[in-house]
């Protein structure tokens, strides 16, 4: 009883049905939206509105306000009636208790149980649908008609009016019909989302069973990798002990040859002392009677030796080669550094080269990754941003963070430099040359000959480079520009190390022959290659 009676409190007005979206007016009475919203509609042009509950004139269409107290009252009363919730829409014609409705009438605006719906008229006017509260949502906006077709061209639904109206001569199709081929192109989405689904499910599958071999391969990695720098951490403890004790132990050697100098200066001496007392005599058969004057006379015995230690000792620092240890670790530090041990690594940078900046003996391949030298010159415009005097070009992308690496196919020529410039490098004289000023970074060849150049100093390198590939690598923040062959295993040439100040270039310059830049490999190969290339550069 309680329950009925708090359902009565709950009912609109209007369609008499429990309070959809309530709003209140001015008056203090409480309507659903849909339904005081049809009122007032119908009220519009008659001079004025009023409240259709209590019958309080507004001159102005009133202002509709939630009443989210009441719609929370309405939701929980909702939960705590089970068989109300299903569609929440009851019989319009059921007055005393709450009868679910099974179907809405859109010409009358009303929604039946199947009591009244089996006397409800069956004309064609009477368009019966699912029970709904929102009737007006199902009508046309703008003449107030139930929507019966679907304007293929507007993509939009349309009364019997809009077809001789604003949709006249458009296409129409009945609901049912637009309705059946949206849910065929529905079920196609549908499809090929499913499609995707699986597909990305096989892909979850595959990665966890990669994680799974990967896990199982870094436990024996781990290991491997624990004992291996246990190993070399003994041994760098071990040669440094004995470094340290050969540098202690070059004064100790000091210390003893100065103790044998010493004695060996007490000993002559007394020799001294003693021939000047023969010296001193008066009776000569004293003194021709002395019986270790000969000892006394052999002032040359061990002088030799004693001078070789003393050079020894004076110019070799008693026999370490300080010198040779550091330049060892040095280059030990530097393979250290090179060991990439990160999993990310941009690509290979997909470099193409600015014609703008090409000197005009430079001839440019169409993909603009090549570049040879030409007798003919290209009667390219002269601009300040070219080269002049110098056969180079520039690339169009610049780098200013990250690391990057792109190469070259340099086996077509045995005169180039390639490298890394800054924008700012001189395009004409004799400072614009790779590695001739303090803005470029170049690997050389000429003939036989390889060589480093940065701020017009020179490192030769080893002839014996055998790759016609070349690798240029930027790690951009860490200040390092490096050279690898790409022989096999790879080869590290040089690096350069130094604060960047601007974006980088990528920068050829060729003076016999051509070369090209060319693609990069897997990201997941570079850690590998770098790895050998860094013990191969220990060995």
């Amino acid at each position: 009883m309680a329950s009925a009676d708090l359902r009565a409190e709950l009912e609109c007005s209007v369609c008499l049905n429990i309070y959809t979206d309530p709003v209140t007016l001015r008056c203090g009475h409480n309507f659903c939206r849909v339904c005081i919203d049809r009122v007032l509609d119908r009220q519009e042009g008659s001079g004025g509105y009023s409240c259709p509950e209590c019958r309080e004139k507004f001159q102005d269409r009133p202002a509709l306000h939630r009443n989210i107290t009441l719609r929370n009252i309405v939701e929980n009363f909702l939960s705590a009636q089970p068989d109300l919730v299903e569609s929440g829409v009851f019989c319009t014609h059921c007055v005393d208790s709450p009868v679910p409705a099974v179907r809405s009438c859109l010409l009358c605006e009303v929604s039946l149980c199947d009591k009244h719906l089996r006397v409800h008229k069956k004309s064609p006017e009477h368009i019966l649908c699912d029970p709904t509260l929102s009737m007006e949502s199902r009508k046309c906006s703008v003449h107030k008609k139930i929507l019966v077709y679907y304007c293929t061209e507007d993509d939009t639904c349309a009364c019997m009016l809009c077809v001789i109206g604003g949709h006249k001569g458009h296409e129409m199709e009945s609901l049912d019909d637009a309705s059946a081929k949206k849910k065929e192109t529905l079920r196609n989405v549908l499809q090929k989302l499913l499609t995707k689904r699986e597909e990305t499910e096989e892909r979850v599958q595959s990665l966890q069973e990669h994680r799974r071999k990967v896990e199982e391969k870094a436990a024996g990695d781990t290991e491997r990798v624990t004992v291996l720098f246990r190993d070399l951490r003994r041994r760098l403890e071990d040669l440094e002990k004995r470094v340290l004790r050969e540098i202690s132990g070059q004064t100790e050697w000091i210390s003893i040859a100065i103790q044998d100098l010493e004695l060996k200066k007490e000993e002559l001496s007394r020799k001294m002392l003693h021939i000047e007392e023969l010296c001193n005599m008066t009776d000569p058969l004293t003194v021709l009677q002395e019986s270790d004057t000969g000892d006394l006379c052999d002032t040359e015995d061990g002088d030799n030796e004693d001078r070789e230690r003393h050079e020894k000792l004076l110019h070799d620092g008693g026999g370490l080669d300080v010198d040779g240890i550091s330049h060892t670790l040095h280059t030990l530090s530097d393979i250290i550094t090179e060991v990439n041990v990160s999993f990310y690594i941009q690509g290979a940078a997909d470099i193409l080269l600015d014609v703008n900046t090409a000197y005009n003996n430079l001839q440019i391949s169409d993909d603009r990754k090549t570049v040879s030298r030409s007798d003919v010159k290209q009667n390219r415009p002269e601009t300040p941003e070219r080269f002049q005097g110098s056969y180079q070009v520039l690339s169009s992308q610049s780098f200013s963070s990250g690391r990057n690496y792109w190469e070259v196919d340099v086996g077509r020529s045995d005169g180039f430099r390639v490298g890394m410039c800054y924008p700012s490098i001189e395009r004409g004289g004799g400072q614009t040359l790779i590695g001739y000023n303090n803005k470029s970074w170049g690997l050389y060849r000429d003939g036989d000959q390889y060589g480093v150049r940065h701020d017009n100093k020179e490192i030769l390198l080893p002839p014996n480079i055998s790759s016609n590939r070349v690798r240029i690598y930027l790690d951009y923040e860490a200040g390092r520009m490096s050279f690898y062959d790409l022989c096999d295993p790879i080869r590290h040439l040089h690096t350069f190390t130094t604060t960047f100040t601007e974006p980088l270039h990528a920068v050829l310059c060729v003076w016999r022959g051509c070369i090209k830049i060319c693609g990069g490999i897997r990201e997941s190969e570079i850690s590998a290659q770098r790895l050998v290339a860094s013990q191969g550069e220990g060995r």
